[in-house]
This record gives C-alpha cells, structure tokens and sequence, in this order.
C-alpha cells in the first residue's frame, strides 16, 4: 500500500495568529478579486517600455530573465500592472494599437 498523507498545522496558526487574516494581513497578502477580466502589461524598469520578452536559456525552469527589445536590458525585477479591460482598451488607444 501507499503512503498516507498527514495533514499539515496551517502556518497561521504554527506562528501564532489568532486567525488565518490575521496572518494575511500581516504577512501582506492580498486576495482582492477585480471583477471582469484583468489584463497584465510588463513594463522595462528602465526605459519605460512594453517590449519585453523572457530570455529563453540555460535550464528549463531555471530562468526567469527579461529582456526589454528597445534598450537592451536585462534583469529580473520586470515592471508588471494589472489593468482592468478599460484600462487595458484606453491603454491601447494612448499606445495607438489597432484594435479590431
């Protein structure tokens, strides 16, 4: 037969919160659900912009870089937002991308 699984003590409650959040809201968690579909848009840290793409070597899974396409860079800490559609459509018209 297999192993069986033990249940595990939930973090909240090995490290002394009173409830689960309690340690959220500590720990600055976030659960906050935007209603409708939300769009992401990474942004290059140092040129501002939306060009960027995952530099594809070494291990698979081990990588993690971008690479913005204008200027060149390359680094780990890529600007991300979340927009909601509106957002995301008036970003479009600002940027001037055809929208079909």
């Amino acid at each position: 037969m297999g192993k069986e699984s033990k249940l595990k003590t939930p973090d909240w409650i090995l490290e002394g919160y009173d409830s689960k959040e309690d340690y959220e809201k500590a720990k600055g968690v976030s659960k906050k659900k935007s209603s409708g579909k939300v769009f992401k848009i990474r942004k290059c840290p140092e040129c501002g912009s939306d060009n960027v793409g995952v530099v594809l070597t070494g291990e698979e899974g081990k990588g993690g870089e971008w690479e913005c396409h204008k200027c060149k860079w390359i680094g780990r800490d890529v600007d991300e937002k979340e927009l909601s559609e509106d957002e995301f459509m008036k970003y479009l018209d600002e940027k001037g991308e055809k929208i079909d």
